[in-house]
């Protein structure tokens, strides 16, 4: 005589358990992984996050948009002739990142926190009342024949006169310029090293997320719309 061989409802129910238990698992885990990662490139960047997406091809070819950037905290290795932690280029003829001389940093334009950092080769180092004409890349600074007719010369304040690689001008400079001089506690940190496009994945969410934030704020009389 032979028996049911068919698994009881109380079987299924066991299996059904068990699967949601190493799904839930595998969710939890893959979550631990990621924080633990982003700790220790936390704990050894000192900056927070430790990589940011390129969002612009201002630093082309060396940093390209949709890169991913690993920042370290300035102070933390330093180079030589580093002015609060920074290497300017006019300083660092040996001392190259990103193919050029000087360090790039990421900062906040005008110490705004609220608005898209700002990834740039930080070129020289101004201090208060400098008239720094002269220590200036004549192709970097437009029109202007002397200090006067050079945006922020003089200097309103110590700081870092910037620029993208890819880019014509200082951001110091010109009618709508970028920033002031960037103040040292304007600079989150120091850009390391790039992994090509890995970013953007990291600019796709961004993308989505304004473009939701957009469709939501669509009234009758006014449409928000997000620029990158």
């Amino acid at each position: 005589m032979s028996g049911d061989d068919r698994p009881s409802a109380s079987d299924d129910g066991d299996e059904d358990g068990a699967g949601v238990l190493v799904y839930v698992t595998d969710i939890v885990g893959s979550a631990g992984a990621v924080l633990l990662v982003g700790l220790l490139l936390f704990a050894v960047s000192g900056v927070w996050p430790p990589l940011v997406a390129i969002e612009s091809p201002s630093m082309d070819p060396h940093i390209e948009k949709g890169d991913l950037v690993f920042v370290m905290e300035e102070e933390r290795f330093a180079g030589a002739n580093a002015q609060d932690g920074v290497v300017t280029a006019d300083r660092g003829e040996n001392y190259v990142r990103f193919s050029r001389p000087g360090d790039v940093i990421v900062y906040a334009p005008d110490g705004n926190n609220q608005t898209t950092p700002i990834i740039h080769r930080a070129m020289l180092h101004v201090e208060e009342g400098e008239n720094w004409y002269d220590r200036a890349d004549p192709a970097a600074i437009g029109v202007a024949d002397n200090c006067r007719q050079l945006t922020n010369c003089p200097a309103p304040h110590d700081g870092f006169i910037t620029k993208g690689d890819n880019n014509a001008r200082y951001d110091q400079v010109g009618s709508s310029p970028i920033s002031d001089p960037v103040r040292p506690a304007w600079v989150v940190g120091t850009a390391e090293w790039r992994v090509p496009l890995l970013g953007e994945i990291r600019l796709g969410w961004n993308q989505a997320a304004r473009v939701s934030a957009a469709e939501t704020s669509v009234g009758a009389e006014n449409t928000t719309v997000a620029v990158a």
